[in-house]
């Protein structure tokens, strides 16, 4: 029993397949394995008379090679955008004062902010008291009452 001969036509096509499976599930996954299949068929199209097994073990390492080189680099990316906190939402409201509508029990309270209400834990104040969010664990905004009118 034989292997038909691998020709750069199979590993051109295998790449595109690979890159439209991309589109559908994205992660860059894909993407370097569609390239790792076009580099061997660019390869096997310049030199044909390399062994499938070979052809295999190239797709095999370059596929490996250009995962690891992809995802340490996406991890040394800086990451800058012009919204840095666009998921991390509580974040944003560090610093910012509001003004309590119910009060504070018990240590936990809850403010709106924009178009959400948000729970806070801090001290216990009545409502109309001004607090400033100095912090956030999870979903929760940690707040300080906020003594210094002229500040706000």
């Amino acid at each position: 029993m034989s292997i038909e001969v691998i020709s750069h036509w199979h590993w051109w096509i295998l790449a595109v397949v690979l890159v439209i499976l991309e589109v559908f599930a994205p992660g860059a996954f894909f993407l370097w394995l569609g390239i790792s299949a076009g580099v061997v068929g660019t390869l096997v199209f310049l030199i044909p008379a390399v062994d499938w097994e070979y052809q295999v073990l190239m797709f095999s390492l370059l596929s490996v090679v250009s995962i690891i080189v992809w995802r340490r680099y996406f991890r040394t990316l800086p990451g800058d955008t012009d919204q840095p906190m666009l998921n991390r939402r509580g974040e944003q409201y560090v610093g910012r004062l509001f003004t309590l509508t119910e009060p504070v029990v018990n240590g936990v309270g809850k403010i709106t902010v924009d178009d959400s209400t948000w729970k806070i834990h801090g001290e216990d104040c009545p409502a109309g008291t001004r607090v400033e969010v100095t912090g956030v664990e999870g979903t929760i905004l940690k707040v300080a009452l906020k003594t210094d009118v002229n500040n706000g």
